[in-house]
Parts: structure tokens; sequence; C-alpha cells
């Protein structure tokens, strides 16, 4: 009887959300309950949508070098989002969006919750209070879409297109997710993730207490540095016990693709999440559209390049300990290294290697948390969100003392720039008290907006070189309201950072919130220990979150910290403040406090659009230039060349520039093996003539060791404007080769 009522369920029946209760379609109430090995039940959905921007011809988001404008395309960007809920109590539940963009972002939240809030009566349960929007901060992506003018400037103001991109396709995303919600399972596991992180600021780091920082050396490989700890979560579907999808937590910048890449992807996030969505075949217990999310963590003072920083001035030495300068004084050329620095590709190939090491013990994990991890339980899922002005919050810190935070500056380290990615002129790191920098930058710093002496204090040892949170003049530079913002699902608090925190700023934070939600017993149980995460930068950028001893040496992430020195203890203290909303049996919300301006129709443009585009005489859009080769060995590098039209004309989201296709030998018809998602597939694109509006397009396989032996074509897949606007599709086939 049980069997039939299964099968009958299986096939004729779905469940559907009704706002109130889950009901299957024909009315049938589901009995909600939980089996100890498994958890309670929670409401559980997963989604995917590309959000990849204008791919050539916008300045890319993250190392601020107006030289590093995008020419193509390594691997699509995407949105993922994971939605939890309580099963009896579907409004009460919680959105994670994990973005492949360099953060969270004011103005693409907003777009966010507005998109949402058009779709209907059922999206009516997102808002403010439940809707976490993070980046995977990598520095490979399209920019100008951010709310604030500082990160603006770079790239020549807003981009329409760009912005549209993001906020569209995590829309979709979350649309995706809402629509796959089902009652399943939550299960948590940790793992130490290795050779994917190192401190890029030691010598701020070792600023902190000494005792504190043993608290974290566990062994010479796993030293305390760095947090070494990856977290997952994984989504079980309760009707057939297949899994949907799992969301990471783990520190490492995005910066391995290196400052003179041009070509869009989502660095080593993007990597390991694609291979651990693509990492199943047919037999494994996973459903169909199976979501990875890999997110960041205390991320601030880490870097993927983890054969440390060295001088690229000829001396073969390593960079200064203390400030990341060479022999000349300056940063110009401390270049930190990543496990395969010696490929001239830009740090594809480190990056590929950084994104592998984060996989392979996520994988592991996975196929091991049946066992070693621990259900989620405690039925209720509980969210808080405010907004905060920082300008002037004034808060007790545990010895009784008061102090405040500061309206946003920056200091002159934040123009030295890291190892990652070294800062221009002659700035350099750990420049608290006098800089050395340039008189003419004290000029400059002071025309821009010449601090007060109240806020020199404010900030002080914070030499201050930009005076970001008092100048709103066309619009603010940086924000001074901030988002404050926390989640909760059974035992699972996960802290929603709107900056970077540093390795021992995420540290404190965590362990302050672990300690009050045990003592608070927020899951309704006093017996089960909280798990907490923290996920950003997100919501909202607020540059660094660095702790007062690391604030001290005025480092990078110190001079990047722009509310002060206290600006770490602000965001505990907050935190900690509003934690009891979080309780289960919790039924208000904290009042939204400010809101932050939305600069999305004020914002500056200077991004001139596509006029035309042209073809060489005697020659259509699509035409191959330079064909390939007719055979290829497995491992080479396969290449063709077309005449090609400007990718700005048509995102083709959720759609392929490139793709390599393949010929099913039983059914003589072309299959698409690759397309440009793939990491091994790239679009190159090339402005021939301005004048006369040409370009080419190259597309490169970089064949796999895991490639079939057959016979392939590439085809490439354009768009072409002429005066006037009207855009035409076109495609182009290469010759057909072999692959042996």
């Amino acid at each position: 009887m049980l069997l039939g009522w299964t099968i009958f369920v299986h096939f004729c029946g779905h469940w559907r959300d009704t706002g109130r209760s889950w009901r299957l379609d024909w009315g049938q109430e589901e009995k909600v309950g939980s089996e100890k090995n498994r958890g309670s039940q929670y409401l559980l959905g997963v989604g995917k949508a590309d959000i990849t921007g204008p791919v050539v011809e916008i300045n890319m988001m993250g190392y601020a070098d107006t030289k590093q404008v995008g020419s193509g395309l390594r691997q699509r960007l995407y949105s993922r989002a994971f939605i939890v809920g309580n099963v009896k109590h579907p409004k009460d539940r919680f959105v994670y969006v994990v973005l492949d963009t360099q953060s969270g972002d004011t103005a693409v939240r907003y777009g966010i919750l507005e998109g949402l809030s058009k779709l209907g009566s059922d999206f009516a349960v997102y808002g403010q209070h439940n809707v976490a929007v993070t980046g995977t901060h990598s520095h490979s992506g399209p920019g100008a879409w951010l709310n604030y003018l500082l990160p603006q400037i770079t790239s020549k103001g807003f981009d329409k297109q760009s912005y549209r991109a993001i906020v569209d396709g995590a829309i979709l995303s979350i649309q995706r997710a809402h629509t796959s919600l089902q009652p399943g399972y939550l299960t948590v596991g940790s793992t130490k993730v290795f050779g994917a992180n190192i401190n890029r600021s030691l010598y701020a780091y070792l600023a902190n207490p000494e005792e504190e920082r043993a608290r974290y050396n566990e062994s010479i490989e796993d030293d305390g540095s760095v947090e070494k700890t990856l977290t997952l979560l994984r989504f079980q579907r309760a009707s057939d016990g297949k899994n949907t999808g799992v969301l990471t937590w783990f520190p490492t910048h995005g910066t391995s693709m290196l400052g003179n890449n041009t070509l869009i992807s989502g660095d080593n996030k993007g990597v390991a999440a694609d291979l651990f969505e693509k990492s199943f075949s047919t037999e494994y217990n996973v459903a169909e559209g199976f979501v990875a999310g890999f997110s960041q963590a205390s991320v601030g003072d880490t870097s993927p390049n983890v054969l440390g920083a060295w001088c690229e001035d000829g001396s073969g030495a390593e960079c200064s300990f203390r400030n990341s300068t060479c022999s000349d004084g300056k940063s110009q050329f401390c270049h930190a290294r990543g496990p395969f620095f010696r490929v001239k590709d830009n740090g594809a190939a480190s990056c590929y290697e950084v994104g592998k090491r984060q996989f392979e013990p996520a994988r592991a994990l996975y196929d091991d948390l049946d066992t070693n991890g621990t259900p989620i339980t405690g039925s209720s899922v509980k969210s808080l969100h405010t907004f905060q002005d920082m300008t002037n919050f004034t808060f007790p810190l545990a010895n009784g003392s008061y102090v405040h935070t500061c309206p946003a500056a920056l200091g002159y380290s934040f123009a030295a720039g890291t190892s990652d990615g070294p800062g221009a002129f002659d700035f350099t790191q750990n420049d608290p008290g006098a800089p050395n920098a340039s008189p003419v930058w004290r000029v400059v710093s002071g025309f821009i907006k010449e601090p007060t002496e109240a806020q020199k204090r404010c900030h002080y040892p914070k030499p201050i070189l930009l005076d970001v949170g008092e100048i709103s003049s066309p619009y603010l530079w940086t924000p001074n309201i901030v988002d404050v913002q926390v989640l909760r699902v059974g035992q699972l608090v996960i802290i929603v950072s709107p900056g970077e925190a540093t390795t021992m700023a995420g540290r404190r934070w965590k362990e302050a919130i672990h300690d009050s939600a045990s003592f608070l017993a927020l899951s309704g149980s006093s017996s089960v220990d909280p798990v907490v995460v923290l996920g950003g930068p997100a919501n909202s950028y607020t540059h660094y979150i660095a702790t007062t001893e690391e604030y001290s040496i005025q480092r990078y992430e110190g001079a990047s910290t722009l509310y002060g020195p206290y600006t770490l203890n602000a965001y505990i203290n907050l935190t900690l403040r509003y934690l009891p909303y979080l309780s289960s049996s919790s039924t208000t919300r904290p009042l939204p406090g400010p809101s932050p301006p939305n600069n999305v129709n004020r914002s500056l443009s200077f991004i001139t659009g596509v006029v035309y585009d042209g073809t060489p005489i005697f020659k259509n859009f699509g035409d191959v230039k330079t064909d390939v080769r007719p055979a290829y060995s497995v491992g080479d590098i396969v290449s063709a060349t077309f005449v090609g039209a400007n990718p700005r004309n048509s995102l083709r989201l959720e759609q392929t520039y490139a793709a390599i296709e393949m010929i099913d030998t039983y059914t003589n018809r072309w299959v698409r093996v690759r397309d440009d998602s793939d990491w091994s597939l790239v679009f190159n694109w090339k402005r021939t003539s301005g004048v006369l509006g040409t370009s080419e397009v190259e597309i490169v396989w970089e064949t796999e060791e895991r490639a079939q032996p057959g016979r392939y074509r590439i085809r490439y897949f354009g768009d072409s404007k002429v005066v006037g606007g009207a855009v035409t599709a076109f495609e182009g086939i290469s010759g057909e080769f072999v692959l042996a």
C-alpha cells in the first residue's frame, strides 16, 4: 500500500506553495516531521542564472586599473540562489544569493528587490529583511554597475547594460529557486583546504595578540594565519532523497586572474563551482539542475597566490615583509605568485588550479557527508536586516568605555594596493603617521576634500588620503549607511558581511555570535551547538574590516577599513544587539533604519555605446578569416578566427558566443559539447578599425585530457548592428577537424 502511494504521488502529485503551508496539488496536507538521522525538514529551493555582462570595452571591476578593459570571455558568470524556509510557516524564509561578481551592491540589491516585487503575490515574501546578495569577489568581471562614485571612476561611470545583466540574472535565479521549492533536509560539514590561500598581510596579522593567534595555530601547514576550513551545507529533497545543491564558505581572494587579464571569468570560485556542478554523472543521487555555490568568507587578508610576493625587478628577492616593496622602495614591482606563475597566461592556469584545490576537498566532504556531516535541526528559520549610519555610531566596548565610528575615509596605503595588485605612483603599505608619498597627492587629496581635525582624530593613526564619507558631490563616493544582516536556520547562523573581514576580524565576529547564539539558544535547543559562518562582501561594498591591532599597522586592509579603528567592534555590537530577533519565538523585526541612496538613475556615465559594425570588403559577418587545421592531438590548442561584430550588441544571456560541436557518428548530427561557460573554450574579440567598425573574433579551444577523439568544428554566434540601431544575429562555422 505504501509503495503504491509513493508511486502515485511521484507521478501524479507535486508540492505547491500556498503562501501559508505546503500542500500536494490536489489539496492533501503534507505530514511534516523529522527523522533523527536527517534533521528537521525545511522548505528548500536552488536556482542558477546567467549574469554575464558586456565582455568587451568595459573596465573590469576589482583592480581599479583603467587599462584593464574587457576583450573577451573565458567563463560565463552566474547568480546562484539558495532559499531556505520554514515548512509550517513558509513566510519565514531567506534567500542567499552568490554572484560571480566583485561584491554585493546597494543598487544591485535595490534592483533585485524591485524586480521581485513585480513578480506577483507569490514573491511578496521576499524583501529587505530576508534577501542576502553576496559576491564571490572575482576581480575578472565587467565593472560599471556599482552604486557609489569611487568604484565608478576607473570604469568611466555607470553602465546600465552591465547593471541589468546582474540584476535580471539574480532575479531569474531566485525565481528558479522559488519554483523548485520543496520540503527537504540540510546537512552541514567542514573540511580543511590546503594550497588555496595564504595571508598576504602577515605583518599586520602578527600585530594581533600572540595568545589569540596561538589558539588557531594547529600545525605547520595550518598555522592560523588564514582560515583553512571550508564549510559545506548540503540541500537534499525529501521526496526522493536526491541532493539539489551545496553552498560552501571558504576564504581566498578572487585575484588568481592577474591585473593584466582582460578575459571575463568567475576567477577561482567560478572554477570551483563549475567543476562541482559538472562532476556528477547520471548514476549519482543528484537532482537535475544541481547548483553549487562557492561563497566567500573572511577574505580580507587572504590571497590565492600561494607562492608569496616576489620582486619582478630582476633581483629575485622577496618583497619587503613590512610594506611589500622592492629594492627601489616602491610597490610596483612586487607581485604575488600563483601555483603556475611561470605560465604566461595572465593567471589562467593558477586560477584553474586554485579552483580545483577548493573543489576537490569540497567534493570529498560532500561524498562523506552522510557519515561525518551534522544534520541541521530546529524547524525555525529566521532573518534580520537593518541599515545603520556609521558616520558617528557610538557604542560601549567590553571594558565599558564608549567609542564611535567615523564618516568613511581611505588611507594612503589604500592607494598602494596589495601584492595581488600593486597600486600606482609611490604609495606604500604600512604607512601610519606622516605618509611619504608624493606631495602632489597631498594637494590632490586636499582639493577633493580636506578632512577636518575631528575626522583626522577619529581615524587616527590612519593618514587620510580620500575623505570619501564627507563628499556628496556629485553623489556619495562610498557608503556611510551599511547593511546589518544575519540569517539563521536551525543551529546554522550566517553573518552577512558588507565588507571584507580579515582572518582575525572574522574569527572575533563569529566567536561573538556563536557565544551569544548559544547563550540565547536561538535554535530552540540549548543542547545543539551553533554553527556560525560569515559570507560576503554582501549587499553593499564597505571595503575592509580589520581588527584594531591590524588597523594600527595601516597596511592596505587597515587603510581600507572605512569607519575608523572601531569598525569591527561596531559590526559586532550591532549584530549582537539584533541577534534576539533570530530567536525561534521571535515574531518581530528590527526597525529598517535609514535607507541608503539609490544612484542608478543619477550616476555619471562617459561610456559610449556601439555605433555600428562593419565588415571588410567582400566579406560577411561570420566568415572564417583563419581556419582550423585538419587534425589535432588531445592537449593541442585549436583556434579559428571569424569576421566579427561587437558582443555588446547582445549579451546572449543563457546562450553562448562560442561552441564546439562534435559529430555524432550514430545520427550523423552535430552535437554541442562545449560552450563559453566552459573554462577551456575562450572567446577573444578585437577591434580592427574604429572608423569602419570592423572587428574579428578568435575562438580558442584548449583541448583537455577528457576530450574524446572524434570529428569537430567551431561555431561562432554573433550579432551585428547597423547605423540606426537594428541588431541582426548571425553565425559562423569553421572547417571540420579531427581530434585524436
